[in-house]
């Protein structure tokens, strides 16, 4: 299998590294807001967490929106926030299409799966963003044949490999539900996106060559 090598002039370019910036500024805007979020909740003591998921109770519906926003300690919220600078930055740089549908996606749907599926207890946290973007980075990587994506999924399996073990329910206080449906959103999110945002090859003079050869038998 031949690995395309993007085009120098796509990658390399100033609009390229713009979209880099821009990518890392709304990542950083998110977990900063996160931690607003939180550091206000913690020192008015406003107990936000009780808009979490609660499965079957109509009020825990509200949490299929706000779940993602809460986090139940700091340990909790420190868990999350580089992964999601990390991983958002690289969703939004390599994946700016597919972002608009995945990021809302991998938000909404796995607090809406728990709430109907869910075991009975308060889910809260943006560890389901977590998963659903990794995932989504691991497989794309994994059906594209450009270098780009290639190099965000392995970096992303060195990083973040040992998620795999938060889908499992072996810890207490875990929404292992979460994280299960976030990450098959992401897989499945990337196997039908495959053909979203590939981006342009570095092509070969002697490509060029067989191209005119080619026409050139034609006429």
């Amino acid at each position: 299998m031949r690995i395309n090598i993007p085009d120098p002039a796509f990658s390399h370019s100033e609009r390229a590294s713009a979209n880099f910036r821009l990518a890392l500024k709304i990542s950083l805007v998110f977990v900063a807001l996160l931690w607003i979020v939180s550091l206000l909740n913690w020192g008015l003591a406003l107990d936000l967490t009780r808009f979490g998921v609660r499965p079957g109770v109509p009020a825990g519906l509200a949490g299929i929106f706000f779940a993602p926003l809460l986090h139940g300690n700091l340990a909790h919220l420190l868990s999350n926030s580089i992964p999601l600078v990390v991983l958002g930055t690289g969703m939004l740089y390599l994946y700016p299409n597919s972002a608009l549908k995945v990021i809302p996606a991998i938000y909404l749907v796995p607090g809406l799966v728990v709430w109907q599926f869910g075991r009975a207890s308060l889910h809260v946290g943006a560890s389901g963003l977590v998963y659903g973007l990794a995932t989504y980075i691991l497989v794309a990587g994994l059906i594209r044949r450009d270098r780009r994506a290639i190099s965000a999924a392995m970096l992303v399996f060195f990083l973040y490999g040992t998620l795999v073990w938060g889908v499992l329910p072996s810890e207490t206080g875990v929404s292992w539900e979460t994280h299960l449906v976030a990450g098959l959103v992401g897989v499945v999110l990337a196997i039908f996106f495959r053909r979203l945002d590939v981006p342009p090859r570095k092509r070969y003079t002697w490509e060029d060559e067989d191209a005119d050869d080619s026409k050139n038998s034609v006429d």
